[in-house]
């Protein structure tokens, strides 16, 4: 599946991912956002919040 996500993205076409492997979508993603209840706690690019400390411990099991 992600590899027909990522050749879509090349082709340019927009998308909108919800997807529990996050360290995967985060690779793929321009933009990305984190939610906790509903809500939108964290944004930024794919690359940012795969780099953030609390992101990295919380969702993508890095300690």
């Amino acid at each position: 599946m992600f590899e027909t996500l990522g050749e879509l993205r090349r082709q340019g076409v927009t998308m909108l991912l919800v997807e529990q492997n996050a360290l995967r979508a985060l690779r793929l993603a321009d933009r990305a956002y984190v939610m906790e209840l509903g809500r939108i706690v964290m944004r930024g690019t794919g690359t940012e919040l795969a780099r953030d400390e609390s992101v990295a411990r919380t969702y993508l099991g890095v300690t």
